[in-house]
């Protein structure tokens, strides 16, 4: 398997089609060499305002998609 660090430099957008959220990111991706003894997983960094802001973008992302679905079949609800 390949794995990489991938440095997120700055969100673009997100939207959501067809049940896939996608992102629109500036990054850079370095391949990461393995290492005997440790798990092999790709890393992916953010700074902190990066994260807050991704975490507030896909909760707007994930209410408007909630709003699509039947009630019967929204998360959480009953």
């Amino acid at each position: 398997m390949k794995t990489y660090d991938i440095e997120i430099q700055r969100l673009k957008a997100i939207k959501h089609d067809h049940g896939l959220i996608r992102l629109s990111v500036d990054a850079s991706l370095q391949p990461r060499p393995s290492r005997d003894g440790q798990d092999e997983s790709t890393c992916l960094y953010l700074s902190v305002d990066d994260a807050r802001t991704l975490q507030a973008l896909l909760k707007q992302q994930i209410t408007e998609l909630d709003k699509l679905l039947p009630r019967s079949r929204r998360s959480g609800r009953c």
